[in-house]
């Protein structure tokens, strides 16, 4: 009996790691084709979340007025505007997961000036390779890029990073849990993450969540929102907050494309919806204040009324934001 389970865990690992491997694969040509120039590829051809007009509420957000912007480096690939409350510092060492070819890498090099360093991580090679070049040109001494995985940054050294920033890429990985695993990793005691992603409420359809091709379109691999920041809380973040929410409306003929008009009429009547999320959270020692609701889901528990009076202090000074991690 116990041979037998292992050989079922066995094969649900191999099935697990078959269907990791494909969606990895789709995302790599898709967004290789991108960066070649095939801005059909991937999740524009849908007109889902990159370069649509048509769409009162696309994915995309306006660089044009954010300093340090460079528009070839803009390939309309993110889902928010993260350095927008990274509190991001001079001489600050920033790391951005899913670089692309480069736009938040150089917003963030604007703001941390000649003392410090910005890296990009990009697991698509003709990603690194266009923002290298992008580099090239604007002759940034202090700006690198690698290839990498964000559940593997192997290249990158522990505790060495201020801040974290990313713009709708940790939506795309497939072990989320492994992937914040790796920021609260490289991340300085007292740093923190700002992460713009794609999360949903209530319940989507299968079809949407399980397609490869929605992938690269941004959508399939997100989060239900609860899970998402639950995952955030378990491997070690304080002071968790939603910075920004906005709803996004996917268009009805891509939706056809993967569930019946029936039962898209019957998802309209829900309270489902995917939304575009700026998340917020601290790599702290355990037992510092931050936690954000007092029920205590962003992190410890405390009971005594001087805790409490401590934690609300503490969390005071680092957000203006009503958000908290329970939504």
């Amino acid at each position: 009996m116990v041979i037998e389970k292992a050989y079922q865990v066995n094969a649900i690992l191999q099935i697990s790691n078959m269907q990791t491997e494909t969606i990895k694969s789709e995302m790599k040509k898709s967004y290789g084709d991108i960066a070649k120039g095939n801005i059909q590829a991937g999740c524009c051809a849908d007109k889902a979340c990159c370069t649509s007009n048509e769409f009162s509420t696309s994915m995309t957000e306006d660089y044009s007025k954010v300093e340090g912007y460079q528009k070839e480096a803009d390939l309309s690939l993110g889902c928010g505007l993260p350095t927008e409350i990274a509190n991001i510092k001079q001489g600050d060492t920033v790391i951005d997961l899913g670089s692309g070819a480069g736009n938040d890498v150089f917003i963030a090099q604007r703001i941390v000036g000649e003392s410090g360093k910005v890296i990009g991580i990009d697991m698509t090679p003709e990603m690194v390779i266009r923002a290298l070049q992008n580099n090239q040109k604007l002759g940034f001494k202090n700006v690198e890029f690698v290839l990498g995985e964000i559940e593997n940054m192997q290249g990158i050294t522990s505790n060495s990073a201020d801040v974290v920033i990313s713009n709708c890429v940790m939506n795309l990985v497939p072990d989320k849990e492994k992937a914040f695993k790796e920021v609260h990793r490289i991340l300085k005691k007292g740093g923190h993450f700002s992460i713009s992603d794609i999360v949903y409420t209530g319940k989507l359809p299968e079809g949407i969540l399980e397609a490869a091709e929605m992938h690269a379109g941004c959508v399939a691999g997100a989060s239900e929102k609860g899970a998402y920041l639950g995952i955030v809380k378990s491997v070690g973040f304080k002071n968790i907050q939603i910075k920004k929410e906005r709803l996004i409306e996917l268009p009805e003929d891509l939706l056809l494309k993967y569930v019946s008009a029936d039962y898209l009429q019957e998802f309209k009547k829900t309270n489902s919806g995917i939304h575009s999320v700026t998340v917020y959270a601290n790599k702290l020692d355990e037992g510092i204040c931050c936690n954000t609701a007092e029920n205590g889901c962003c992190g410890s528990e405390t009971n005594s009324t001087s805790e409490k009076r401590k934690k609300s202090s503490c969390c005071s000074t680092t957000s203006n934001s009503s958000s908290s991690c329970c939504g």
